[in-house]
C-alpha cells in the first residue's frame, strides 16, 4: 500500500472527504516530491499534486501516484488551488490546522468562494512516524555517514582549535560525500557547552573543556542526528561523574523503547536516573524526537508527551546536563523500534573520550 492509499484510509476513518495538504514535509512524504513548494488535494477516489512552474519537470519525474498540475505567473497560488478544487467538484475541504497561517486561510477563503474550508485534525503525523522499509534504509545511510563524520572530526578535538574550525570540517565532510547537513551542527566547548543549542564561535578549545558536537547528515532526503561530548586534555572526577550519569540515562532509555511503551514514561526514566546524582534539575528539554524527513520529525519524548511507542518508529534519545559556569554533556543516538526490541542505528563510541588520545 502506498502513502496515498494509507492517507485515504485515515481520511475515511476521520470522516474527512477532501483534504488539502500544504505543509511541504507532509507533501513530500505523500508524493516523493523533493522540491520546496507543493500542495495536494486528495479525496477518496481522486486527487491532484500542484506546484509552480519552477518544478514542472522535476514534479513530472518524481510524482507518480497523482496527476501533476503546475501554474505560472500571473496566476496566484490560492486561485490555482481553488480552481483545482472546483475541477474536482469539491464543496467542503479540510486543511492542516497546525500548519496554515491565518493570513493564508484568509487568502484561501476569498479564492475558494463557495467551497467550505475547515481545520482538519493532523492525519499525517502518525503515518509519517512509522517508517517504511525504504525510509528506514535511507535513515540507516544517513546515520552511517554521520558516524563517519564524527570519526573524521575527532582528530580536531585538541587545544587551540576553534569551534568554527570543527564546524566547517563537519560541513565540508558531508559535502565531500555528496550529502547535505540535516541541520546546522552544534559545536560548543567549555562553559559554552552548557548551551544545548549554542552556535559555534571563535573560542579555542582548552584543556579541561567539555566539547559537545551535535550533527547529522541528510541522505536521499532523510536525516541522521548524533551528539557526543568529549573532554579536552584531562578529565576531572566531576567531568566523569556527570558524563557517566548521562550515559547511563541514555543507555537505559534506548533499551526502554519497546513496542507498547509510552514516551513520557521513557522520559521520566531519564530524569529518575539523573536525579540520583542531583542532576535532573539541569535537564530542561525533552528526551528526544521522531527522526525522518525532518530532523525533528513527528513525535516527541517528553514529560507531557502521551506518545505510544510503535514498531517502525525512529527516535532520538538525547538526555543532557547543562551547568552554567561549568559546562554540559549530551549523548544522543538514533533508535529504531522493532518487534524484537530497540535497534541503535548510530554506532560511534559512547564511552567518555579524552582527546587527543
Amino acid at each position: 500500500m502506498n502513502n496515498v492509499d494509507r492517507l485515504r484510509e485515515r481520511m475515511a476513518d476521520a470522516g474527512v472527504d477532501a483534504l488539502l495538504l500544504s505543509h511541504v514535509p507532509n507533501v513530500q512524504w505523500l508524493t516523493g516530491f523533493t522540491g520546496s513548494a507543493g500542495s495536494v488535494l486528495l479525496t477518496e477516489t481522486d486527487g491532484v499534486f500542484m506546484t509552480d512552474s519552477r518544478y514542472t519537470l522535476q514534479a513530472a519525474e518524481e510524482v507518480s501516484d497523482l496527476p501533476v498540475r503546475t501554474f505560472a505567473n500571473p496566476v496566484r497560488q490560492a486561485d490555482f488551488l481553488a480552481k483545482n478544487a472546483h475541477d474536482l467538484g469539491l464543496t467542503r475541504v479540510g486543511f492542516e490546522r497546525e500548519f496554515v497561517t491565518y493570513g493564508a486561510y484568509q487568502d484561501w477563503q476569498r479564492a475558494f468562494a463557495e467551497i467550505e474550508l475547515y481545520p482538519a485534525e493532523d492525519l499525517v503525523a502518525s503515518l509519517r512516524a512509522v517508517k517504511s522499509a525504504d525510509e528506514i534504509a535511507k535513515i540507516r545511510r544517513a546515520c552511517a555517514l554521520t558516524d563517519a563524520c564524527l570519526e573524521h572530526v575527532v582528530r580536531l578535538i585538541q587545544p587551540g582549535v576553534r569551534e568554527w574550525d570543527v564546524l566547517m570540517e563537519i560541513e565540508f565532510f558531508f559535502r565531500r560525500q555528496g550529502a547535505d547537513k540535516a541541520f546546522e551542527p552544534i559545536v560548543v566547548s567549555g562553559e559554552r557547552s552548557a548551551r544545548p543549542h549554542g552556535h559555534a564561535s571563535d573560542k579555542t578549545l582548552a584543556v579541561g573543556d567539555f566539547v559537545t558536537l551535535d550533527l547529522g547528515a541528510m541522505v536521499d532526503g532523510f536525516c541522521g542526528d548524533v551528539t557526543r561530548t568529549f573532554v579536552v586534555g584531562e578529565a576531572t572526577d566531576r567531568h566523569r561523574e556527570i558524563y557517566a550519569q548521562v550515559l547511563r540515562a541514555e543507555q537505559e532509555c534506548c533499551a526502554a523503547l519497546l513496542p507498547g511503551a509510552n514516551g513520557k514514561d521513557v522520559d521520566a526514566l531519564a530524569r529518575r536516573i539523573l536525579d540520583e546524582k542531583d542532576l535532573a534539575r539541569y535537564f530542561g528539554h525533552g528526551l528526544g524526537h521522531g527522526l525522518g524527513r525532518l530532523v525533528h520529525d513527528s513525535g516527541r519524548l517528553g514529560p507531557t508527551s502521551d506518545q505510544p511507542i510503535e514498531v517502525g518508529q525512529v527516535w532520538t534519545v538525547e538526555p543532557g546536563v547543562y551547568i552554567e559556569g561549568f559546562g554540559g554533556v549530551r549523548i544522543e543516538d538514533d533508535v529504531l523500534v522493532t518487534e524484537s526490541g530497540p535497534e541503535i542505528l548510530t554506532h560511534f563510541d559512547r564511552e567518555l573520550l579524552v582527546l587527543p588520545r
